[in-house]
């Protein structure tokens, strides 16, 4: 639909500049004809007529010019009128701008790389964008509700109106060059749909999705899902250890959030070629140079090694999870990454 209507707007124009042509010519070929100019003289009296700016004639007209120059100004101003009207209304319509902005979104996102989707934008999907962004991760936004794309755009967050079901918005989302995928839309149905849509398309992909009733986790992990998260099983969980021990969360709620305190908790991977790689934790500098505290160790084949004593040695690929100040982290990152710590996402063991 779109490209019909671009098709038939690049044809009026065109049709609009071969009338703006001809009427220079008749102009032209007017007063050649009717005051005998040369061509030079006749186009100038052409120009100055047809703009109105009442320059001084090149000779003074004879009686059947000056009807010639009447008749110009007339079909001059009536043309002109049309043309504004014309493309006034084609703003009015926001057709103009509504291209612009799809092809300059269309331009970002075909340039994003590494970058997170994220299909629907309800109160999970808005907590996950305010989060990847706050830390400086790309993201897109898969929604196709129209009240709910209006503040996405005013969050000036990528995003395209589409079903997140379909494999052509997935596609236009840059599945191929995306880094991860967030499954959040409010129909378990839909997240099974996407997160199998998803794995086909880009089998390396990061997944994660939202399993809204009992036994939707086990479908979510057998479609190709990485992460399955539970809000109402993990929000009944959260609610009886804040009973239970709610010293432990309000420590955790404050070093995860990275708000109002200087202590963070976050995960670094251990890239290939790390001067760390290969050294035991006492001698690894992380506690002397940083003054951060690794609580645990995750190895490429998923073994976790809680509370890892001193003598653990380090290996490439090792996922550290590490408590210590936000400023600390940071450095550590950027020595260990080459990038601050959150900047490429977790890593996938």
């Amino acid at each position: 639909m779109r490209n019909v209507w671009f098709a038939t707007t690049a044809h009026r124009v065109a049709i609009l500049g071969v009338l703006s042509v001809f009427l220079v010519l008749f102009g032209t070929s007017g007063y050649v004809f009717i005051e005998h100019y040369t061509f030079l003289d006749a186009l100038y009296m052409t120009v100055i007529t047809l703009s109105t700016v009442g320059f001084t004639e090149v000779r003074p007209l004879t009686d059947h010019g000056r009807t010639f120059t009447m008749v110009l100004i007339l079909m001059g101003a009536s043309f002109v009128a049309f043309n504004l009207a014309y493309f006034s209304q084609l703003l009015l319509d926001g057709n103009l701008l509504v291209l612009y902005r799809r092809r300059k979104l269309k331009k970002q996102l075909d340039q994003l790389t590494n970058h997170y989707i994220v299909c629907g934008y309800g109160q999970m999907g808005q907590i996950v964008v305010q989060e990847l962004r706050h830390y400086g991760v790309p993201v897109v936004v898969l929604e196709n509700d129209e009240a709910v794309l209006g503040k996405i755009a005013e969050k000036g967050i990528p995003h395209l109106a589409a079903d997140a079901t379909e494999e052509e918005a997935l596609v236009a989302a840059g599945i191929g060059r995306a880094k991860g995928l967030v499954a959040t839309v409010s129909r378990d149905t839909e997240n099974v749909f996407i997160v199998l849509t998803a794995r086909d398309l880009n089998r390396d992909i990061l997944i994660f999705a939202r399993a809204s009733t009992p036994g939707t986790d086990k479908r979510l992990l057998k479609a190709g899902a990485d992460h399955v998260v539970a809000p109402f099983a993990l929000g009944g969980i959260r609610l009886a250890h804040n009973i239970l021990r709610p010293t432990v969360i309000d420590f955790l709620d404050l070093a995860l959030s990275a708000e109002g305190m200087e202590l963070s908790m976050e995960e670094l991977c251990i890239p290939e070629g790390a001067q760390i790689a290969g050294k035991d934790l006492v001698h690894s500098g992380i506690r002397s140079r940083y003054n951060l505290i690794v609580v645990g160790i995750k190895r490429s084949d998923g073994t976790m090694i809680y509370n890892p004593s001193p003598k653990e040695v380090l290996q490439s690929g090792d996922i550290l999870i590490s408590i210590g100040p936000q400023v600390n982290l940071e450095k550590f990152a950027t020595e260990l990454l080459g990038c601050p710590h959150s900047a490429l996402g977790p890593c996938r063991s």
